[in-house]
C-alpha cells in the first residue's frame, strides 16, 4: 500500500452529516465489459455516485469544479450553472456529456464520461472555456467528496505525487489529473474542505492527511489563459495502491482510446437490438442499454431496481446500511426480465431467474423482500407476488428440467397454498391483506407450477395446484371488490382489503403518512393484473367498472400525457411544497410504469391507438438523458414541470422494461408477458361486455 503521510493532519473532524444527491439521475453509464466493475452516475450537472465493485457499492457522493471569478466569488457548478446533458454517441452507447454554463455567461464546462473496459477507472474529458478577458484570471480546482463503500463518514484521505488518495476498509480511491494538479488538498465537510475556507474568505490551508471521517479531496487545475482542457481519472481498488495504478493506466490510454473502446462494445449491443417506430428508436436503445447495465458483474443476474437513493435517503448517509433502490426485488427482476425475453434476449432473462432461485429463494420456496446483489436479506417483509412471478418467468422460459422443478418451482409453489391468497405486503411493500393484483399473480403462479408438475408427472400436485388457482379466480372478486362503495354505482375493485371482505368499513392507514381511511375509499389499478395475466377478460364488467372509478381519482393529465397515482391518498413522494419526501408530510405523485400497465391493458381490450399512445407518454415521461423515472410531477409548482420527473428513483428498471414491453407487444400486437397457459385456461369463463 502508498504511504499515507502523518504530516499536517486537517482538524475539525469527523465532518458534518453525508447525504446522497439527488435521485433524478439523466446519465448512468458502465462498460459492456465485466472485466471493468465501475458504474457512474450525473445528476444536477455533476458526477454523483460511482458504484464499485458491485453495482450496489456507492463510493463517490461528488465530483465537481469550483471556480473562482476575478472579483474572488467562489461558485460551483451544481449551484451557479445551468445544466444539460448530451448524448455525445446518439444513443448508441451509454456515453454522456455535461454542459454546463455559468449563470452570469462568463464561462462554459464541458465534460464528458466514459468508464475504461479493461479497468476499475472512469475518466472525464473537461473543457472550461471563459468570454472574459485573459488578465482578468480565473482560478480552477476539482472538488471531490468521496464516500467509499456505501458510507460518508468512514474515509481517511491523503495527498501524495499530486494524487488524491482515499481509503475506507477494503474500498480506495484515486483521482488524478492530466495536466498533474497544482495543488491538492484533504479536509472534512463543512469545517477544513477547501469549499468551506474559500468561501470564508480564509487562506487555504494544505493538509497532507485526514483521518477517518466525512472527508473533501480538492486539487488545484493550472488555468493559465482561461482556457483548458484537461482529463480526469478516478480508479478504485481494494486498496490506494490498486486504485492509483488503475487510474494512472486509464490516463496513460488516453481519453479518445478508451472512449473509443467503451463506445465500441455498446454499439455492438445496440446494433443487435430490434428496430421500433423511429420516433421511438433512441428511447428503446437507451431504455435496453440501462437495463442491460443495471446487471452485476460479479453476481451475474442480479439487476438493481435504481443507482439511486430517492431523496438522498433521508437525513443522512453516514453510515452503511441504507440500500435505496441499488438492491435486487425479485418483482423488478421479473419485469426486467420480461423485458429481455420481448428483446429476444433469453441468455440475460435466464441469468435473472438464475438470481433468484439460486441466491434469493429460501429453502421455503419463499422469497426475500429485497437483497444486495451478493443475497443478503434487506427487508423483512414477504411479498407472495415476489414468490408467484419467478413461476411464471420458469414457464415463460422453458425452465422444464426435473432440479429447476424439484428444488425450486414446487417449494414456492407450496409456499403459495400455505400462505396464499393473503399477502404480508402487497406489491407496493405497504398493506397486508387481500390484493388483487397479487392475487394475480399467485393464480398465475400456480397455474404455471402445475404445467411444470404434469411434464413430471406428479398429477397431485397438478391438480391441487389447478384446483387451488380456480378457486382463488373464482373468489377474487369476493375477496377484494365492494358492491357498496362510494363511487360509482359502488361495484369496484379496492387497492386491498385487509380482512378479505370489501364491504366492511374497514379502517386502513396509509403506510407512507397518508392518513387513515376507510378500506372501500382506497382504490388503485392493481385489478389489471388480472387481465394482463390472463385471469380476466379486459372487458369484463367490474373491470370497466372499476377503471371508471380509477380514471376519476386517480388520473391526472399532463402536458407529457396521462399519469396515474399509486392510489388516491399515497403519501409516497415530495411534499406539497416541493421538498423531499420525509415519511411524514409527503404527496404521492403519478408512477409512469402506470401509464405502460395501462397500455398493455389497452392491447389486450383491442385497442393499440391508446397503447401506442401510452408508449408516447413514457417516452415524454423521460429526462434530457432520456432516463425514465419512478415518479413524475403532478402538477405546476415552483420551478418543475408538470409530466417531468421528480426526486425519485431515475432511471427506474422497472419503467424502462415496461416500457421496452409495451413497445415490443404493440409492435406484435398481443401482451408478450401474458403466460399463454394462464390465458387458455380462464378464456371459457371469461365475462364481456
Amino acid at each position: 500500500m502508498l504511504a499515507q503521510p502523518t504530516v499536517n493532519v486537517a482538524l475539525s473532524g469527523p465532518g458534518a452529516d453525508a447525504q446522497w444527491l439527488s435521485a433524478a439521475k439523466n446519465g448512468f453509464g458502465t462498460s459492456t465489459s465485466l472485466r471493468s466493475k465501475v458504474w457512474f452516475t450525473l445528476t444536477d450537472g455533476v458526477l454523483s455516485e460511482v458504484y464499485y465493485p458491485t453495482v450496489d457499492v456507492p463510493n463517490v457522493q461528488c465530483l465537481q469544479l469550483l471556480v473562482v471569478t476575478p472579483e474572488g466569488k467562489v461558485e460551483t457548478e451544481a449551484a451557479d450553472t445551468s445544466h444539460s446533458i448530451t448524448l455525445s454517441d446518439n444513443a448508441n452507447s451509454l456515453s454522456f456529456r455535461q454542459e454546463n454554463a455559468s449563470k452570469t455567461g462568463d464561462y462554459t464546462v464541458s465534460k464528458h464520461y466514459v468508464t475504461d473496459p479493461g479497468r476499475n477507472s472512469l475518466l472525464v474529458h473537461v473543457v472550461f472555456k471563459s468570454t472574459v478577458s485573459e488578465s482578468r484570471r480565473y482560478k480552477l480546482y476539482v472538488y471531490y467528496d468521496p464516500s467509499l463503500n456505501n458510507s460518508g463518514m468512514h474515509d481517511s484521505a491523503w495527498s501524495e505525487d499530486n494524487a488524491l488518495l482515499a481509503v475506507d476498509g477494503n474500498k480506495a480511491s484515486a483521482l488524478i489529473s492530466k495536466p498533474a494538479f497544482v495543488e491538492t488538498t484533504n479536509g472534512y465537510l463543512g469545517s477544513s474542505d477547501d469549499l468551506s475556507l474559500l468561501r470564508s474568505g480564509k487562506l487555504r490551508a494544505t493538509h497532507g492527511r485526514v483521518l477517518e471521517g466525512n472527508v473533501v479531496q480538492v486539487g488545484e487545475v493550472g488555468l493559465a489563459n482561461n482556457h483548458l482542457s484537461f482529463t480526469l481519472a478516478l480508479g478504485f481498488g481494494r486498496n490506494a495502491t490498486e486504485a492509483r495504478i488503475s487510474a494512472k493506466a486509464s490516463l496513460t490510454r488516453g481519453f479518445d482510446v478508451v472512449r473509443k473502446e467503451y463506445e465500441a462494445g455498446w454499439n455492438a449491443y445496440t446494433n443487435k437490438l430490434p428496430t421500433v417506430a423511429t420516433k421511438h428508436q433512441r428511447q428503446f436503445k437507451m431504455s435496453a442499454m440501462v437495463l442491460k447495465a443495471l446487471e452485476d458483474k460479479t453476481y451475474r443476474g442480479a439487476i438493481i431496481a435504481s443507482p439511486s437513493t430517492p431523496w438522498g435517503g433521508g437525513p443522512n448517509a453516514n453510515e452503511a446500511t441504507t440500500s435505496g433502490y441499488h438492491a435486487v426485488w425479485s418483482r423488478d427482476l421479473y419485469q426486467v426480465a420480461t423485458a429481455f425475453l420481448a428483446l429476444g434476449d433469453r441468455q440475460t432473462a435466464n441469468r435473472a431467474l438464475d438470481y433468484v432461485l439460486n441466491i434469493q429463494q429460501k429453502s421455503d420456496g419463499s422469497v426475500p423482500q429485497n437483497t444486495w446483489v451478493d443475497g443478503r436479506r434487506i427487508g423483512g417483509g414477504v411479498q407472495l407476488d415476489q414468490v408467484a412471478l419467478p413461476i411464471v418467468l420458469t414457464y415463460q422460459l422453458g425452465r422444464f428440467d426435473k432440479t429447476t422443478w424439484s428444488k425450486h418451482i414446487e417449494p414456492a409453489a407450496e409456499f403459495l397454498i400455505r400462505n396464499g391468497p393473503v399477502t404480508n405486503q402487497d406489491r407496493w411493500e405497504e398493506k397486508s391483506g387481500y390484493s388483487p393484483a397479487t392475487i394475480a399473480a399467485e393464480i398465475a403462479g400456480l397455474v404455471c407450477a402445475a404445467h411444470i408438475a404434469a411434464i413430471h408427472h406428479d398429477t397431485n400436485r397438478e391438480k391441487r395446484y389447478l384446483q387451488t388457482a380456480d378457486e382463488w379466480a373464482r373468489r377474487v372478486d369476493e375477496w377484494t371488490a365492494t358492491s357498496n362503495g362510494t363511487y360509482g354505482d359502488g361495484n369496484y375493485y379496492l387497492r386491498i382489503s385487509e380482512k378479505g371482505n370489501p364491504n366492511k368499513n374497514s379502517s386502513l392507514e396509509i403506510n407512507s403518512g397518508g392518513g387513515t381511511y376507510d378500506q372501500r375509499a382506497i382504490v388503485d389499478a392493481g385489478f389489471l393484473e388480472l387481465a394482463r395475466l390472463g385471469i380476466k377478460s379486459a372487458n369484463d364488467p367490474l373491470i370497466i367498472k372499476s377503471l371508471t372509478v380509477v380514471d376519476k381519482l386517480i388520473r391526472v393529465n399532463t402536458p407529457n400525457g396521462q399519469g396515474w397515482y399509486r392510489y388516491n391518498h399515497d403519501a409516497y413522494g415530495e411534499q406539497l411544497n416541493g421538498l423531499p419526501y420525509d415519511a411524514r408530510s409527503g404527496i404521492g405523485r403519478l408512477w409512469t410504469l402506470l401509464t405502460g400497465e395501462r397500455g398493455e391493458y389497452e392491447l389486450a381490450a383491442g385497442e393499440p391507438a391508446l397503447a401506442r399512445l401510452r408508449i408516447a407518454s413514457m417516452a415524454a415521461f423521460a429526462n434530457d438523458g432520456l432516463m425514465i423515472p419512478e415518479q413524475v410531477w403532478d402538477r405546476e409548482q415552483d420551478k418543475v414541470h408538470m409530466g417531468s420527473g421528480t426526486g425519485s428513483a431515475t432511471p427506474l428498471a422497472w419503467s424502462l422494461a415496461q416500457f421496452i414491453r409495451l413497445v415490443m407487444s404493440t409492435k406484435r400486437g398481443s401482451n408478450l408477458e401474458t403466460p399463454r397457459i394462464v390465458a387458455e385456461r380462464y378464456s371459457k369463463n371469461r365475462k364481456t361486455k
